[in-house]
Order: C-alpha cells, then sequence, then structure tokens
C-alpha cells in the first residue's frame, strides 16, 4: 500500500512554503501526484456601524481579493513544485473545509496545516477528519519535514483505530520504530492480547513494533507527553466524534491531538 495521490492544503492567510515544501517531500517519498489546493470564502454578512447587513459591492471588493490571493499561492505553488514531482494546482471561491471535502474523494491522503476560526477562510480540522473520509496529515507548526523515524500508534481496540492503522501504513512501513500505545485505568488479560494482535499485523505487513500501555484513564495529554518521551514525530490516532446538532463533540484525546501543534497528527475516522 502507498499514497498515489496527495492533497496538500495552502491556507489563504498562512506562510505556504513549510507546508508545500513538506508535502512535496511527501510526494517524492511515495511516488505520488500532488494536488495543491487553496480555498476561501467571502462572509455571507458584512459587519457595518448598523449591524450586520448584506453588502454587494463590500463582498465584491472581498473576492476580488480572494482570487488574487488565490492566484499568488498558484504562482508559490508552481515555482515550488516544478518538475520535481507529478502535480496540478485547483483552487475555489468556497470555504476550505468544503474544497477538500470535494478533493477527498480522488485521494489517498490530505496534508494540512492546524486550522483557524474563521471558516470561510481556515480549515476546521476536526469537521475534515470526520467527514472526508481520507487520513488526514495535520503537520506540526511551521514543519518543513517529517522523518517518520519514530510513530506512535494510539490504539483503542475499536473501528477508528483499526482504519487509522491502515491507513498509516505507508508511514509505519518506512519508520524505523512503531510503538503501539493504549491508555487503560485496568489493564486486564483482553489488553495486552488486543496489542499483540495488532502487532503481528503490522508484522505480516513487514513492520516491526514494540507495544506499551500506559496505565490511567485516557487523557490526551498524557498520550501527548508519552509521544515527546520517546521522541516520537508522528502518532497516527483515530478520530472519535459525533455531531451534536450542527457541532462536532469529540473524546478528550481527539481534541487534545487537535489542538496539538508540536508533534505532527495523522487522524483518521
Amino acid at each position: 500500500m502507498s499514497y498515489k495521490t496527495i492533497v496538500v492544503n495552502l491556507a489563504v492567510d498562512a506562510d505556504p512554503a513549510p507546508i508545500l515544501k513538506l508535502a512535496v517531500e511527501f510526494a517524492q517519498r511515495f511516488d505520488a501526484h500532488l494536488i495543491g489546493l487553496a480555498a476561501a470564502d467571502v462572509p455571507p454578512l458584512v459587519a457595518t456601524g448598523e449591524g450586520l447587513v448584506y453588502e454587494g459591492e463590500v463582498m465584491q471588493i472581498q473576492r476580488l481579493e480572494i482570487e488574487k490571493r488565490l492566484a499568488e499561492l498558484r504562482g508559490i505553488f508552481e515555482k515550488l513544485v516544478q518538475t520535481s514531482v507529478s502535480s496540478e494546482w485547483t483552487q475555489y471561491i468556497c470555504g476550505p473545509t468544503r474544497a477538500l471535502g470535494l478533493l477527498a474523494r480522488s485521494a489517498d491522503l490530505i496534508v494540512t496545516a492546524d486550522g483557524g476560526e474563521d471558516v470561510f477562510r481556515a480549515v476546521d480540522i476536526g469537521s475534515l477528519v470526520l467527514g472526508a473520509g481520507r487520513p488526514v496529515l495535520v503537520a506540526a507548526a511551521n514543519a518543513e519535514q517529517l522523518l517518520g523515524k519514530t510513530v506512535l500508534v494510539a490504539w483503542k481496540d475499536g473501528r477508528e483505530a483499526r482504519r487509522a492503522l491502515s491507513d498509516s501504513l505507508p508511514f509505519l512501513a518506512k519508520a524505523n520504530e512503531v510503538v503501539i500505545a493504549t491508555m487503560e485505568a485496568n489493564s486486564g488479560d483482553d489488553v495486552p492480547s488486543s496489542l499483540a494482535d495488532v502487532a503481528v499485523f503490522l508484522e505480516q505487513h513487514g513492520i516491526m513494533a514494540r507495544t506499551e500501555v500506559i496505565t490511567g484513564a485516557a487523557d490526551g495529554d498524557r498520550l501527548v507527553a508519552f509521544a515527546r518521551s520517546i521522541r516520537a514525530d508522528l502518532i497516527v490516532s483515530g478520530a472519535y466524534g459525533h455531531s451534536r446538532l450542527s457541532e462536532w463533540a469529540f473524546g478528550g484525546i481527539t481534541r487534545a491531538l487537535i489542538r496539538e501543534s508540536g508533534i505532527s497528527r495523522l487522524l483518521s475516522n
């Protein structure tokens, strides 16, 4: 298994160079086709002294500014990528989360930096992971490379973790060390057995891994601390969440991994 098509998201309000260099390296590592994407939208309401109103002229100016920025990002993409990998460019006048969801149907992996609060100009990581149906690699802040020498697989015996494990196989196959860890308040006989089964699964793919049980209740900050203790530069995890009315409600570990910015994370649902 390998990634043959990778989508990289270039945020309109951020320096595109770090995430683009990272994505180019991935495309070279996996011999993949790279799709560059940038997207932003005009908010439907404009704030004025009289409140929130529709203002056609202001919205048109904002749209032109977005189109100018998208053209700039395309130029940067084409300059940095050149002929180093097979590539193409696409852009949308819509929210980046929606744009990535559209491209996800033709991609093996989505690569992005952390998101932001403005859904018209920044990706919502939680909504993307739970809605894309593809693994999402959220790069550490300003990371230009991800060696993936030590990969931590956060294991919880369920659909999401199993999906994340399979989705991360290309990274795991190239890692120097793979650690499968689970967090359990009471480690019964089924916990080591579950971890052993995962290790056997990876071994059948030519990947040797060691297992760890982190005692205590599941806690995202403790998981991240453990990742740092083993010097992991990538955390693989299933994303656990559900829609509560119009908002996503996440489990504690998923929330912690979404807000973590010091270590790259591959999240899958």
